[in-house]
Order: structure tokens, then sequence, then C-alpha cells
């Protein structure tokens, strides 16, 4: 792999950090097969949550001695930050999680905590990315039409000490073309789209690149679902919506899938409603709030997730939510925290946590869509 007069020095920079973050960034790229390294227009990290990394990520964590080249965001932590107490987590963990935020502080990380960083800072067309965290990059990369590679925490951050990232993969046009049709004519719903995307990720293979039909356009907030159940299936990290979304085309297609998928809704009993995997959008959290200002008080346990970001913009609406008995928390997510070991059964619209919160949580998880779950509520 060819490298600039500069890199070679990076290479032998006395601050092992950056002398590390540069041999990570050579082996990824002699791996692809890459040519050089590019630069970066911004990072994002994933895995900084203490109840996904422990002792052990921590104290690596703290070895790092740099600073970011880039603007760097980062991933949901293992906690609200104001809120910590309410979800019953420890003061040891609390601890620990303020540690590994105290990281980033320092090496010039904006500490937005969450997995919408495009929700706060929009990448344009075209600008090359290192972001880790696989509902983002798979919404950069086919939504916004930046560039991305499904990149590790340990990478991502690598590339934001540097400023630069290995030239392969889905940052080269040849990449990034679809070559599968996707149709599909059925009910369009948070609860379908989550189906479908699941399905989707897990038949294809590792270099088939859908272009999906649908009978309407998606709004972003229903891409934004489609997409993170896409990456939770599989490897996927970029699709298409023929007619729509900035690189979609159709005449590079070899073959085609015809999709249906059955909406059935069967009787759940579960012990709180969730939403917001990956993170609300100011759309999203205004349909539910209007949901609730029509209908009152909730009956059931409702857990919201979204960023700080977008509470401190919002804070009327919160503040009503609350009132009317939703439990709105920022700066973490449901499956990065310990919250979920305080119930047994989950109902969410999010493909994403049906996936996940079984898996890696042992946590009952039933899907529906934004509707029924609205609905389930006040049941």
């Amino acid at each position: 792999m060819y490298l600039t007069k500069e890199e070679e020095r990076l290479l032998e920079d006395p601050n092992p950090s950056i002398a590390k973050a540069m041999e990570i960034l050579i082996a990824v790229g002699k791996i692809f097969k890459a040519e050089k390294l590019v630069s970066i227009k911004s990072a994002h990290v994933s895995g900084i949550s203490y109840q996904n990394i422990g002792d052990e990520g921590l104290e690596w964590l703290e070895g790092i001695n740099a600073k970011v080249r880039v603007r760097t965001t980062i991933n949901p932590a293992g906690i609200d930050l104001k809120k910590w107490k309410k979800m019953n987590v420890s003061e040891n963990f609390y601890q620990k999680q303020m540690r590994i935020l105290n990281v980033f502080k320092k090496l010039g990380a904006d500490l937005t905590l969450t997995c919408t960083p495009y929700l706060i800072y929009q990448p344009e067309k075209g600008d090359i990315l290192a972001w880790s965290e696989s509902s983002a990059i798979i919404y950069a990369n086919s939504v916004l039409g930046a560039r991305t590679n499904r990149e590790s925490g340990i990478t991502a951050l690598a590339a934001a000490i540097i400023g630069k990232t290995p030239y392969y993969g889905l940052l080269l046009e040849e990449n990034r073309i679809p070559n599968i049709l996707i149709k599909y004519n059925g009910e369009i719903n948070y609860k379908t789209l989550s189906l479908l995307g699941l399905k989707v990720g897990e038949i294809l293979k590792a270099d088939e690149i859908p272009v999906f039909k649908f009978k309407r356009r998606l709004s972003n907030d229903e891409m934004k679902i489609l997409g993170a159940s896409l990456a939770s299936a599989g490897d996927l990290a970029i699709f298409h919506i023929a007619d729509q979304t900035p690189e979609a085309r159709t005449d590079t297609v070899v073959e085609t899938l015809t999709l249906e998928i059955k909406d059935e809704t069967a009787y759940c009993d579960p012990d709180v409603v969730v939403f917001g995997c990956p993170h609300l959008s100011k759309d999203e959290l205004l349909d539910i709030y209007r949901f609730i200002a029509k209908n009152g008080k909730v009956k059931r346990k409702v857990w919201l997730f979204t960023s700080r970001h977008l509470i401190e913009r919002n804070k009327n609406i919160v503040d009503k939510l609350e009132l009317n008995g939703v439990e709105v928390f920022a700066d973490t997510c449901i499956v990065v925290s310990p919250l979920a070991k305080s119930v047994n059964s989950v109902l969410t619209n999010s493909g994403k946590a049906y996936t996940y919160l079984p898996k890696l949580r042992g946590v009952k998880t039933y899907l529906a869509s934004t509707e029924d779950c609205l609905k389930k509520m006040y049941d």
C-alpha cells in the first residue's frame, strides 16, 4: 500500500498512540488490498458502552494519548447521564462509563451519544467517512450517498486520530452498484419494512447489493428503519431505492426478486413498549406525542430513546410525554444498557431491537407496526 512521506512519519511517530493508529489502518488496508489511504470528513465510533466493552476495553481506551483530527461523534453509552439512577445502574457501572466518556472528551470527540449522528451533523453526497454503528453506516451510504466502509469501533477511532482511512470497499464507485432488484408491493409500515429488511439481509450474499422498488416513496425514517434491519441481519452496508436514493439505478440488475411480507399481529402482553432503536428523530417523537396528546396517560411502561441533542431542542414535548407516564431516555439505548435486565419482554417497532435484544440481552421481543405499538400502550 502506497504511503506518503507524511504517513510514513506518522507510522514512526514518537507518540505510540498515533503510531499504533497508523499500524491499525495499514493492517486493514493490506487485508483488503487498499492502494492508499484517503482523507475523511468525519468519524463515528461505536462500542463505547461499558456494558459492551468491560474493564479490558476501558483499560485500552485509557491508554490512548492523542487527539482526533476530524469531527468525531460517538455512539450511545450504557446510561442516560442524567437519569442513570432511575436505570438501576450501580455506582461502579456509572463511574466506569464516565471514565470511558472522559477518554473521548480528552480525544476531542463530540459526546453525541447517539446512533443517528446524521440527525445532528449530516454528511454530503460523496463525503468519505469512517463510521462504525451498522445502522448509521447503511444510512450514510444509502440515503445520503456518503461513503464509508463498515468500520469497527477500533478502526473508526484509528481513522479519527489519523484523519484518514484505507481506500477500498464501499469507498470505490464500482463496489456501490446495485445488482439485485427487490420488488415489494405490500403494505408499508415499520413492521413490514423491518421484516423485509431482515429477510433481504439474510438471503443476500456478500457481493449482492439490493435496489428496492416500492409502490410509494419512503420517508427518511422509514429508510432508517429498513436500513437498520438490513444491517442487523447480515453484513450489508448499502441499499438503493429506485427513483429515490442518490445512487439508485436499475440498469445494472442481474436478478429480480419479488417478496411478500405478511403483517400478522399476534396478541402479546409485554413488560414495556420501546421506541427508538435507532434513536428517534423529531418527526417520530412528534408522532408519538400527538397520539398520547389525544389519548392521555399511558397504561403500560413506555420507554423512548433518542439523542440529548433532540431532547434539549424539544423540551416542552418531552416534558409533556413524561407527565403522561412515558420515560424518555437520552445518551443510551435498550440494546447497550443494563435496562433490558429489568424486563422479561419488550414490544417494539424496530427490526434492529427485535434482532439484538433476544441475542444479546436474552429478552423476549415482539415486533409490531408503530400504530400497533401505540395502541398497546393503552391496552
